[in-house]
């Protein structure tokens, strides 16, 4: 008998399926060992010696699996191929006590039939590179949470912790947002120009204005209203001519298949996806999924790659599939190579392990998060194996004509993209749209119908979503796609940022952390030193450099400076002119768990406290005074708690009810007509409005209206990206001035 041990029940079932009764599957469950939880858990004079120890919720497994083992001819480490797989294999082989020559370690890429019996047939050894690179990641992760969190602890307050991956991501997000602040909105104005060919039929096209007297006209040429008016009524005089007609053919390339950061950034942008939510999905499609009348099988291969290769078996699937469905024209095979220096290229991207199973034939064994993950997958590997989109792309350039010899000259473009050969498209298709032109000819003359100036403002850089974070954190070297989920979660969790309308906007308290961090430990959230040390790790895992010596060359200068920091900075507090009504000494402002707060600066003698009311706590306060408890009759006060302000009874703790503050729109509800539109916060944690009459009325919007209806279908309008106004049914946008 042969024991077989994987990390998840889900892989050990589908697996079992491909294999004789000879061997016996069997989970770990994840992790069996770690560092302790309340401890360091380092040995720092012995060499950063770790101290692991059996998860105690892991004591059963091990025990049971240790019993297995014994009895099995050989025990097949069947673990993830990547460093954390390696190291649970590494950490299976001490907790279980198991002998060297029992041991056989198995990896393979897809949770397929053919895979598992392939990889039974070539076992290796544990590659302890591997296991070093993990070791080095976890010793260095510990060594900066459990000695800066502390110290966070003490000068800011408690709860707070730092991270070598997580500090840097907070500081990209709050240098974003001071970028916002400083910026200012500048106007310029685009002049476009309505004409039509002659004739009684001629069909309309719309030109953008772009030189005067043969100087290109910059973006933000046309600075204000004044300068724009004077263009408009010299363009009403003048006759339309084409100068010249340009057609060229332009092609749109499929982009590579998937890789973990990718795959995140996609689901991010097409379905606004947390990076945690894609990744739980597309671990269930990987280990498997029960399909009607056939064995349990992974449907896409492994999900935490940063390679774009494909196997060969996989580029001669997608061409057999692409030419039986689509015809041999729209094939066109790919070989992607990755520019990441990081990347293996002997692990793939991710891909079904099946083209021939396509979504529509397993969707009703899915649910919804996974089927929009494995068609995303599906068709975005498809594509990258088929012929670029082709175009047929046509300028038409339009010069004014006048009889006077001192007028201005002007000249138009007007741009039309035509689908020539959809190419990949078919299967993943682009938010391009298609302008056709009328047919013209070189010196035809147009007709001017109107002339339109439009008014633009400058904008600031647009907060990072879930994706452009993502995307920044991989350009920069910042962390390994398989940690971005944990990243974000965490970051979020702590409180130093929030997530509005998909953007993550940055805390006060992550500002001040991101400070104190960047001006006493600049390497922890400098992005270069970030990604110096994601190199070294993985030249760790190449065999290239040892872990002992980078985490010493790392740790000693870092607790020198910790020490003399914790004597030079002091604790945070704002003095006030307020006095303590105890024992009127000065209060001073300090940050709790739920905020600000005041407090005496007289601590501990006097431990007198009270609340620091924002304009927005003073504003709740209006909304609410005169409420009373419906338990006691006690008014109702504004407290605040892990998820923001509520109301509390103040006749606590005698009473201790509590209600949801009900946010305000300002707004009626449109379909009831008898409710008001408030906010209010998914399970998932995104915020949204709806009516407060549910579940009478079930009426909801994703964006915060604006009290306005639309001129045009009399439905609300609604604060869209960036503050624009938009219609929340016929989508169109408006300026504010068009609503008054």
């Amino acid at each position: 008998m042969h024991l077989v041990i994987v990390e998840s029940p889900t892989k050990a079932k589908t697996i079992s399926r491909f294999l004789s009764k000879d061997y016996n599957v069997q989970s770990s469950l994840g992790h069996i060992r770690d560092l302790p939880k309340r401890e360091l858990g380092i040995d720092i004079k012995k060499d950063f010696e770790p101290d692991y120890q059996i998860l105690p919720d892991k004591k059963k497994i091990v025990k049971f699996l240790e019993e297995k083992a014994k009895k099995a001819d050989q025990v097949y480490l069947a673990t993830d191929e990547d460093r954390e797989g390696e190291a649970i294999s590494w950490h299976l082989t001490f907790a279980l006590s198991l002998k060297k020559d029992k041991i056989k370690r198995i990896a393979f890429h897809e949770i397929t039939k053919g895979a598992v019996l392939k990889a039974l047939k070539n076992p290796r050894q544990i590659n302890l590179n591997l296991v070093d690179a993990q070791q080095a990641r976890r010793v260095l992760d510990r060594l900066v949470g459990y000695k800066l969190s502390p110290f966070l602890w003490r000068k800011i307050r408690k709860g707070l912790s730092a991270g070598r991956v997580q500090s840097p991501a907070v500081r990209l997000i709050v240098e974003r947002e001071r970028e916002r602040e400083k910026f200012k909105a500048e106007e310029y104005w685009t002049i476009t120009a309505i004409l039509k060919k002659q004739g009684k039929t001629g069909e309309e096209l719309q030109a953008q204005l772009i030189k005067i007297d043969s100087k290109t006209l910059p973006k933000m040429g046309i600075k204000n209203k004044k300068e724009a008016q004077v263009i408009v009524n010299d363009l009403q005089k003048f006759q339309y001519i084409v100068a010249t007609i340009e057609k060229k053919e332009a092609k749109k390339y499929p982009k590579p298949p998937f890789t973990t950061s990718t795959i995140q950034q996609e689901a991010s942008n097409k379905f606004g996806f947390s990076a945690k939510r894609t990744m739980i999905s597309a671990q269930k499609l990987y280990e498997g999924k029960e399909l009607a009348g056939k064995k349990s099988s992974g449907l896409i291969t492994y999900m935490r790659t940063d390679s774009f290769n494909l196997a060969e078996k996989a580029i001669q699937e997608a061409q057999n599939f692409i030419s039986k469905e689509y015809g041999t024209n729209y094939s066109h095979p790919v070989r992607y190579k990755t520019k990441s220096r990081s990347a293996q290229e002997a692990h793939e991207a991710i891909r079904p392990t099946s083209l021939h199973r396509t979504p529509a034939s397993i969707k009703q064994y899915l649910t919804s998060d996974e089927y929009k993950i494995y068609d995303l997958i599906w068709r975005r590997t498809l594509a990258s194996q088929m012929q670029p989109a082709i175009f047929d792309a046509t300028i038409i350039d339009i010069i004014t004509q006048a009889s006077a010899k001192d007028a201005r000259e002007y000249l138009l473009r007007s741009r039309g993209l035509n689908l020539k050969f959809d190419g990949f498209t078919k299967v993943y298709p682009l938010a391009t749209q298609e302008k056709i032109l009328p047919p013209a000819q070189e010196k035809e003359k147009l007709d001017l119908i109107k002339i339109e100036p439009l008014q633009h403002f400058t904008e600031p850089p647009p907060r990072y979503n879930e994706a452009s974070l993502i995307k920044t954190l991989e350009k920069e070297g910042i962390g390994r796609p398989s940690t971005y989920a944990t990243i974000i979660s965490t970051i979020q969790s702590r409180n130093y940022v929030t997530k509005e309308e998909k953007y993550f906007k940055p805390q006060e308290i992550g500002f001040l952390v991101s400070d104190l961090l960047a001006n006493h430990f600049p390497e922890i959230v400098d992005l270069k030193f970030t990604a110096k040390m994601e190199e070294n790790l993985d030249k760790i895992a190449n065999g290239k450099l040892e872990w002992r010596p980078l985490i010493s060359e790392f740790y000693k200068p870092f607790a020198e400076n910790l020490m003399r920091k914790d004597k030079e900075v002091k604790k945070y507090e704002e003095k006030t002119n307020k006095k303590c009504p105890k024992c009127g000494q000065g209060l001073i402002i300090k940050f709790g768990r739920f905020g600000k707060f005041y407090a005496c600066s007289g601590f501990p003698e006097c431990k007198h406290t009270e609340p620091l009311k924002t304009e927005e706590d003073k504003e709740m306060e209006k909304q609410v005074k005169g409420e009373k408890c419906e338990k006691c009759g006690n008014p109702m006060v504004v407290k605040h708690g892990r998820f923001g302000p509520f109301l509390a009874c103040s006749g606590y703790p005698d009473c201790k009810n509590i209600k949801n503050i009900e946010k305000k729109t300002g707004t009626k509800c449109p379909e009831c007509k008898k409710g008001d539109i408030i906010e209010r916060r998914s399970k998932r944690g995104k915020i949204f409005f709806a009516c407060n009459q549910y579940p009478k009325c079930k009426f909801a919007l994703w964006n915060k209206p604006t009290g306005e209806k639309c001129p045009d279908c009399q439905n609300l309008i609604v604060f869209g990206k960036e503050e624009k106004r938009v219609c929340s049914s016929c989508k169109k946008e408006w300026k504010e001035e068009d609503l008054m």
